[in-house]
Formats: C-alpha cells, sequence, structure tokens
C-alpha cells in the first residue's frame, strides 16, 4: 500500500486537479461527498494529476486489500496506462509498501536489484538524509551479496540446507536465497515424493516385504473447500486458511487462541471479513501447509480456542527399500513465508546501516518526457524569468516550465500570447501575468519561430511583469522560508521529520541529532554549533553576571 503526496512542492499551484479513483469492493454502490470521497484511504487506487501534467499516486492496494478481481499489477497497468494517455509529464510517489512487516523496497530490492514500481519505468527521485544513487546501489549490493551461512539466525541455516535439497543450488548468497523463496511460492507441490537411492541391506532376514502406514490424521483444507458450497474461490479462500495459521504461529506453537483474537489478527491482512469467518469456521481440525489446525475448547475456561500441532505427509515405510536419506518436506506457502521473514530480519540484523540507507530511498518518479509527435507541431516548454527583485523574494528552486503545442508556421509573437495564455490558465501565480520578450529566439514579433533559431522541444524562457508575489498561493509546499544545514549534508526538505534550532532557526533531521522516531521533540533545542557556543561562553557569562552583583 502506498499513499503520501510527495515531489512536487517547489512547483506553482495549480489552478486544477483531478482525482482518479477506483474505490474499495465494499463503496461501489455507495455514494460519498466529495470531501468524504478524497478523505478516505481505503482506495483500491487514488491517483492525483494536476493541470500541468505532474501527479501523485496516493494510493494502490490489491488483494491482499481485500480486492476480488483486481491485482495490485493489474491496478498498477491501469495507472500507468492512464497516465500515458493522459500525456501526463511525471508522477510521484512514495513507496511504504509492506507485506508480512517486511518493507517490500528492501525485500525485493535485495532479491531483484529494483522495486516492484520499478517494473513501470520508476526510479529513484528524492533522496532522503543526502542520500546517493551510488550510496543505495552500493547497500543494495552488500545486502544482497551476503553469505547465507554467515547470518546468526539458527532457522535460516536450518531451513537454507531443505532449499538447497529441493532446487538443487547452491543458494549462496542473500539474494540467491531470496529469489528461491519469492519463486518457491508459486511452486506446486508434487503428487509423490521425490525418487531416493533404495538399499537392498539384509535381505535375508525378510523374506517378505513389511509395510507400515500411516493414515492421515485430518483431511486437509484444500479437500474441505471441495466439498463446501460458497461464493469465494479455492485460491482465496486457501490464502485466508494460511494468513490464520501465520497469526497462529506469530502466536506460539503451543498457545491458545480464542476465535475473536484470531479473527482479529487476520482482519489486518484480509479486507472480507465474510470471507474470514467462513473459514475460521470451516477450519478446524484441518491441514493447513504443515499444520494441524485443532478447535477445541479450553481447560479452563471452556471457550473454543484455536492451536496448531505439527503434521507431516503421511509416508509409506517398506524395510526392504529404505532411504539412505530422508526426502526433505515439501515447504507450503506458509513455510515459504515465515522462512521469507527469518532471511528478512537476519539480513537487516547482520547490516543494519545497508538496511537503514535502502529504506531511506523511498521517493520515486516516473518522467514521460516531452516527446516529439508525428505531426505538424512545435512543442516548447516555457519557463518564466523573474526579474531581480522578483528572483529576491524567491525561496524555492524555480520548476519547470509549461508546455505550449503550436502550429510549424507560427509567429514569434504569437508564441508570446500562448505562453502568457498557458501561465495565466494553469497557475494561480500568474493570474494577472503578462509576456513580452522571449529568450531563446531572435527576431521581430512578425517573423516565424522556425527562423529565430528555436526547435521544436527548446526550453524558451518568457520575461513579463504581474505575477503575483503577494499571493499565498504561490508555491504546492506553501510560503514557508525554511533553511535546512543537516550534519548529513541535507540542504532541503526531504519530508523527513525535522526540528528547529531555537538559537539559529536551522532544521536538522531529528535522527541525525540524536532524537529517535519514538521520541517527542524537546520544548528548547540548540544545534551542535549553537550548543558548542553556548557552553564556550559559558564562563564569560557566569563572570559578568558575578561583576554584576
Amino acid at each position: 500500500e502506498n499513499n503520501f503526496l510527495s515531489g512536487w512542492s517547489h512547483h506553482w499551484v495549480s489552478k486544477r486537479s483531478y482525482h482518479f479513483i477506483i474505490p474499495a469492493d465494499a463503496d461501489w454502490d455507495r455514494h460519498f461527498g466529495t470531501d468524504a470521497l478524497l478523505g478516505r484511504s481505503d482506495h483500491l487506487l487514488h491517483g492525483l494529476i494536476h493541470c500541468n501534467g505532474f501527479g501523485h499516486l496516493v494510493t494502490l492496494r490489491g488483494r491482499d486489500a481485500g480486492s476480488a478481481f483486481l491485482s495490485g499489477h493489474d491496478i498498477m497497468d491501469i495507472w500507468d496506462r492512464l497516465c500515458s494517455a493522459l500525456r501526463v509529464r511525471a508522477v510521484s510517489l512514495v513507496d511504504f509498501s509492506r507485506k508480512h512487516s517486511m518493507d517490500l523496497r528492501l525485500l525485493l530490492g535485495v532479491a531483484n536489484g529494483e522495486t516492484w514500481f520499478t517494473r513501470w519505468g520508476y526510479c529513484l527521485g528524492r533522496r532522503c538524509f543526502n542520500m546517493s544513487t551510488s550510496a543505495y546501489a552500493t547497500a543494495l549490493e552488500s545486502l544482497a551479496s551476503l553469505h547465507v551461512d554467515h547470518l546468526r539466525s539458527r532457522h535460516v541455516r536450518r531451513v537454507v540446507t531443505i532449499y538447497r535439497r529441493l532446487s538443487n543450488k547452491p543458494l549462496i548468497t542473500v539474494r540467491e536465497f531470496l529469489r528461491c523463496l519469492l519463486d518457491w511460492k508459486h511452486h506446486e507441490a508434487p503428487f509423490s515424493p521425490p525418487p531416493v537411492k533404495p538399499c537392498s541391506r539384509l535381505p535375508f532376514l525378510l523374506p517378505r516385504p513389511c509395510t507400515m502406514k500411516r493414515s492421515p490424521p485430518c483431511k486437509r483444507f484444500e479437500d474441505v473447500i471441495d466439498l463446501l458450497h460458497c461464493r469465494w474461490s479455492k485460491k482465496r479462500m486457501l490464502n485466508a486458511a494460511e494468513v490464520v495459521v501465520e497469526k497462529l504461529l506469530e502466536h506460539g506453537n503451543d498457545a491458545e487462541m480464542t476465535r475473536q483474537a484470531v479473527r482479529d489478527a487476520a482482519r489486518v491482512e484480509i479486507g472480507d471479513t465474510g470471507l474470514l469467518d467462513f473459514v475460521i469456521k470451516s477450519l478446524g481440525d484441518t491441514v493447513v501447509g504443515n499444520h494441524i489446525v485443532r478447535r477445541l475448547p479450553s481447560t479452563v475456561t471452556r471457550v473454543l480456542t484455536f492451536s496448531l500441532e505439527e503434521w507431516g505427509e503421511p509416508v509409506q515405510m517398506d524395510v526392504e527399500v529404505q532411504n539412505t536419506r530422508p526426502a526433505a518436506p515439501w515447504p507450503s506457502t506458509v513455510d515459504v513465508e515465515r522462512d521469507l521473514r527469518a532471511v528478512y530480519r537476519a539480513m537487516v540484523e547482520a547490516l543494519s546501516g545497508a538496511a537503514q540507507a535502502v529504506l531511506d530511498c523511498k521517493h520515486w518518479v516516473k518522467c514521460w518526457g516531452l516527446g516529439d509527435e508525428s505531426d505538424d507541431q512545435l512543442r516548447f516548454l516555457v519557463e518564466w524569468r523573474p526579474q531581480p527583485w522578483e528572483a529576491a523574494e524567491l525561496t524555492r528552486p524555480l520548476p519547470s516550465g509549461e508546455i505550449v503545442v503550436v502550429p510549424v508556421h507560427t509567429s514569434i509573437g504569437e508564441l508570446i500570447i500562448e505562453a502568457e495564455h498557458a501561465l495565466r490558465d494553469t497557475y494561480c501565480f500568474f493570474e494577472e501575468f503578462q509576456a513580452e520578450t522571449l529568450d531563446g529566439i531572435t527576431g521581430e514579433k512578425w517573423d516565424p519561430v522556425v527562423l529565430g533559431g528555436a526547435e521544436s522541444g527548446d526550453t524558451i524562457g518568457v520575461h513579463g511583469h504581474g505575477a503575483d508575489m503577494e499571493t499565498g498561493l504561490r508555491c504546492e509546499g506553501g510560503l514557508d522560508m525554511w533553511e535546512v544545514r543537516c550534519v548529513c549534508g541535507a540542504r532541503d526538505d526531504d519530508g523527513e521529520r525535522m526540528v528547529a534550532c531555537d538559537a539559529c532557526d536551522v532544521w536538522h533531521h531529528t535522527r541525525c541529532v540524536g532524537i529517535a522516531d519514538s521520541d517527542a521533540v524537546p520544548p528548547l533545542f540548540l544545534c551542535i554549533l549553537c550548543g558548542g557556543a553556548l557552553l564556550a561562553a559559558g564562563p564569560m557569562l557566569e563572570e559578568a553576571l558575578t561583576l554584576a552583583k
């Protein structure tokens, strides 16, 4: 899930913005007012595009959030095609997506070398804590090249041998192991165990085969589903059952949970409460993955509780044909998710600094560019050129120009008029703006643009007067005149939590000055420079106060 606005705080305030929303399944037939609709955070898709062509992907939620028909991949395809069809210039997003307590930008970045959004052409945008692109790539590579056998996790070292045996791959590095686990979620278990090497030792002691079989104590949940008549697909019911088992595992293998506790825990990941209630009702004494879900009354309260028991596949043992090495159990989806979390935690513990560097890079941007269509039109980027006194009042960098499309035979004077109309129609700041001259084109106003030295796709500066320097609707990020000078090297607001020095009013990241994210900002804060100056001046102040007495 991704829900945050970022990226264009230095742009002029647009006159119009357009919201594109796919509501949650439960809200399709409900009528909301504009404020109520825009204020909700449970939409499957919420995109915002300003009339200047820049936009934000505010929210994206797929099947994990309760979507019955559209996956996150499908919704992202819709959004990307919509942006391309509307000739959007750039879209920003902040990647906060998590699954099973894992940050996907870290998990997928280490496993695949790129995040989920990179598939659609998004690249690293604004870097937090002055993080450079090369530092981000170095942190990813450091995590990816970690040796699995060097991780300080007994569970990881134990299960990696199982996956090595089943996949016939060495699985040396964390990247190789994570890729194996991510691919394994889509593997189907074989109908029979892999062939094993026979051993015919002591055949004279047993003239006849001696066979022992153990019947399964319960039915598998997928077999139970086939006997039920319900409106949910088998895949969704199996997924819900695996989530329930996962929550029971997190609670402890031998622990008991009431029905309400199980429901509350699974409700975080399953949006369809009807599906969840039906699965919980049908789950008692069934096998999910490698566990039996027991539903028995508590010995103390007599209230029905859920618990887990280990369960292995029923095996046929033939004394005449023994396995030289027992076949490894086939991991279920729940097992794979558990192993993914274990590798993720061990990786973060091994290189916490590199993991934090990757997590700090959460701003992503896709740019479509100006483009040059196969028609008889000229396209220019028109940028306002402020006068010296206007430039002195501006505290933010100037945004990119506005696109102007004119016929190939347009004169310089007509281009000036079109540039003025484009700025006045798009931004509140230029409501009364009057364009006068252009940079980058030479000639008189009646001369054709193509003879003035400009080509389609060029950036042209426009001079004029009438920009409203007094309006509060100047920049999307407001009129705050922040001075950022953090020890990490940041010189601009990057969206991270900050605190201002009460002496010099310079802003610093709270994390960089030793204030944890969970701690409140102190009522009085002095930066290193001001605090050091105050300490140095302490003896002189004390002497001055003594003389005054």
